[in-house]
């Protein structure tokens, strides 16, 4: 008889201030975790028998079964289906569910810090530089360090004001990257002045931009900016990355809530895959910097 998984403490199943799973507000309810905490795997849909069943697929796989290649639709489900849910309509996105595939990955990243601790060697540290005080870049901060120690890895935040030359900052990185206690080290964008124009940006007008993103087969978009990317200026079966993050007065609850820089609602509805924010990029982002971390870690010791 399979054993049901063992419950997390309450404050790993109530979202307290942001949750680094799903990054939700306080009160915005249980988080994407749905009690059972981390890293004990996902419950099975109700109904479902785990004897003679198929193993579950990963979000990934199941995307690949409802999609067929990007822009094309499959005639025999609907888009979107995950094991153990209902097919969604076929004229929406796939959502890509950051938080998933995140969960996969420490779950993995978990197990092997605690295999390579118990071997006796020295436990994985990241240090993260960070600069000024930018809302945003303290969220992250703060998702990445909560998920360090959920995962075994230690973890310091190291704060300098925003006024910091670049040559100070320099001088601070060859430090740390000398420092032998140190496996990790990110220094977290943006910097104060620093930016980055491609093809497009914040600034550039409405019009302009639509007509990059209505020929783009892959939309990223991390403006700053709510709604910056509309139904319209996306083409059918695109895949769109939000990488956005922007707080917003929700009008029906009087709370603040977390929104990316495209029209979700909209947008899903034309686009092939699309992530949601929150639960899209953000977790995968932690994940694999915790993952990094602990690669890092073993290639210093051989």
């Amino acid at each position: 008889m399979r054993k049901s998984p063992r419950r997390a403490p309450r404050s790993w199943r109530r979202c307290e201030g942001r949750c680094w799973r799903c990054s939700r507000e306080e009160g915005e309810g249980e988080c994407e975790g749905e009690g059972e905490g981390w890293p004990s795997p996902p419950r099975r849909p109700a109904g479902s028998s785990s004897a003679g069943q198929e193993e579950e697929k990963s979000p990934v796989v199941a995307a690949a079964m409802a999609v067929g290649p990007l822009g094309e639709r499959s005639p025999s489900k609907g888009r979107g289906e995950e094991p153990g849910q209902a097919a969604r309509p076929s004229d929406e996105a796939t959502v890509i569910s950051g938080t998933k595939l995140a969960h996969q990955v420490l779950k993995e990243v978990h197990r092997d810090v605690e295999s390579w601790t118990s071997a006796g060697n020295q436990r994985p540290h990241l240090t993260v530089v960070l600069v000024g005080d930018n809302p945003a870049s303290h969220i992250y901060v703060r998702n990445k360090i909560k998920a360090a120690a959920a995962v075994g890895i230690s973890s310091e935040i190291i704060l300098r004001p925003k006024d910091i030359s670049q040559e100070e900052l320099l001088d601070m990185t060859v430090k740390l990257n000398r420092d032998s206690r140190v496996s990790g080290l990110l220094v977290q964008l943006p910097l104060p002045g620093d930016a980055t124009v491609t093809i497009t940006h914040r600034y550039t007008p409405k019009e302009q931009l639509k007509i990059h993103t209505q020929l783009a087969d892959i939309v990223i978009v991390a403006a700053g900016i709510p709604k910056l990317i509309t139904a319209d200026m996306v083409k059918e079966g695109a895949a769109v990355i939000d990488v956005g993050i922007n707080h917003i007065h929700d009008p029906l609850t009087g709370k603040t809530k977390l929104v990316g820089d495209v029209d979700f609602e909209e947008v899903k509805k034309k686009a092939a895959f699309i992530t949601p924010v929150p639960g899209g990029v953000g977790p995968m982002t932690v994940a694999m910097l915790l993952k990094n971390t602990l690669l890092v870690t073993k290639k210093l010791i051989y």
